[in-house]
């Protein structure tokens, strides 16, 4: 049976508030088997940090595959010490990344919101009739 992702900007429109997202760039090996992924999931169970799979931020002019991309469900709060730990986890002092290939990411609900005409029953279906 198909996996049905959320898209990225979706779950922010759900929480009503700016989500983090966690993207991998190596394309040289498939997302299941790469090392920085695998080893930053074992840290985020290990550490209680929820997440979940889900698609990029949406864009109605083109599609793409899953790409081992992950919702990370903590509050975007500088002050708040969950997100101060995964932050020290995911990126240097000076803000660069640990994990090579890796970018970590806020989309701030009102960019998320760009995007609401999405959730308008049977937009999906009269965008897929069009395309």
């Amino acid at each position: 049976m198909p996996q049905l992702l959320q898209n990225i900007d979706e779950i922010g429109r759900e929480k009503q508030r700016d989500v983090l997202f966690l993207e991998f760039t190596d394309r040289k090996q498939p997302y299941a088997s790469n090392p920085e992924r695998e080893e930053i999931l074992a840290w985020f169970d290990a550490n209680g940090i929820g997440y979940m799979a889900c698609g990029g931020y949406t864009n109605e002019e083109r599609m793409e595959s899953y790409r081992g991309q992950v919702y990370i469900d903590v509050p975007y709060d500088v002050g708040d010490p969950a997100y101060k730990q995964l932050e020290a986890f995911l990126e240097n002092a000076d803000g660069s990344m640990r994990w090579e290939g890796t970018r970590f990411i806020c989309y701030p609900l009102d960019y998320c919101m760009r995007n609401a005409h999405h959730d308008t029953p049977g937009f999906w279906e009269r965008w897929a009739a069009d395309y």
